[in-house]
């Protein structure tokens, strides 16, 4: 599996053990404070090159110390970044994260240089022989240039998919319309698919989501697992049950296993399976990266 991963890269600055925000200019003892490398296209490369894929990043980061310190964390997993190019005049992405008790995590986040990628910083040949093309946070590059990118990759034979960032909104779904004919796999989360379609219900808004182009859509529910919905089939994923530490990039590991099951032959459910026991892999630890895990690992647990 040879996979582009395209868009959003971020990173993050986790802070655990945060019940409160100090008054004034107190300060407050943390357990740990840590960085990793995220994001809808970053986060998911990390998670692939663990399951075995030979992943290339591609986006843009600025020319600043973080910067840096995003690249070689990235390339520390195994990822291929010279596909990021490095834009002077804005910052690269970052969030810092205070984690509470029980993983809910509020952020702050600097969109940076994702804000300033275009399809012309794409050196469209570097996409020669690749299986997979998974586009994270089309919205910055808007629908009629991510629908262009995902057409490209349709015509090297490679399957696509799609992760939107930004929170469900109607107006979003309207802005980024045009991908959604070329996506095979759309990757939202539960709130997104309401919101993005005004639904009650998510298996019917997953179907309005078919309905405008998608081929298949598997949307997460945090800790009820996921829900496949096809032109065929509505399939209920179950989560994996794991002492919570941290959620930030559960949904972008379940995007990776879920596209690894898929190279693997698995068909949609059984790849959620897999995204499911991925995602719950990270849970346990401190960001994307934290911990050990690989595809046999997660494979058990989805087998078990």
């Amino acid at each position: 599996m040879r996979v582009a991963a395209v868009g959003v890269h971020v990173l993050d600055t986790h802070v655990i053990g945060v019940e409160s925000i100090p008054q004034g200019s107190d300060g407050q003892l943390v357990e740990t404070i840590r960085w990793s490398p995220a994001g809808t296209a970053g986060g998911t490369a990390v998670v692939l090159a663990r399951l075995g894929a030979e992943v290339l990043s591609l986006g843009a980061v600025g020319t600043d110390v973080i910067g840096d310190t995003l690249l070689a964390l990235l390339a520390r997993e195994g990822v291929d970044v010279s596909g990021l190019v490095r834009k002077p005049d804005h910052q690269t992405s970052s969030s810092v994260i205070p984690v509470r008790p029980g993983g809910d995590r509020p952020a702050w986040h600097c969109i940076g240089a994702n804000g300033a990628f275009t399809l012309d910083d794409l050196d469209l040949g570097v996409l020669e022989g690749i299986t997979h093309l998974h586009l994270g946070g089309p919205e910055f590059l808007g629908g009629e240039a991510a629908g262009q990118l995902l057409a490209h990759a349709h015509s090297l034979g490679a399957t696509t998919s799609l992760d939107v960032l930004a929170p469900g909104d109607p107006d979003m779904l309207a802005w980024i319309a045009d991908a959604l004919p070329h996506t095979d796999y759309l990757l939202p989360n539960d709130e997104q698919v309401l919101g993005f379609t005004g639904a009650t219900d998510l298996a019917e808004g997953a179907r309005a989501l078919l309905a405008a182009g998608a081929g298949c859509v598997a949307v997460t529910r945090g800790a009820k697992g996921a829900l496949v919905v096809t032109s065929d089939d509505v399939v209920e994923v179950a989560a994996y049950p794991v002492a919570v530490v941290d959620t930030t990039g559960c949904g972008d590991a379940f995007s990776a296993g879920f596209l690894r099951g898929l190279a693997l032959g698995h068909d949609a459910p059984a790849a959620a399976r897999l995204g499911c026991a991925t995602a719950a892999q990270v849970a346990q630890g401190l960001g994307t990266d934290a911990g050990s895990y690989s595809l046999e690992s997660v494979s058990a647990l989805a087998a078990g």
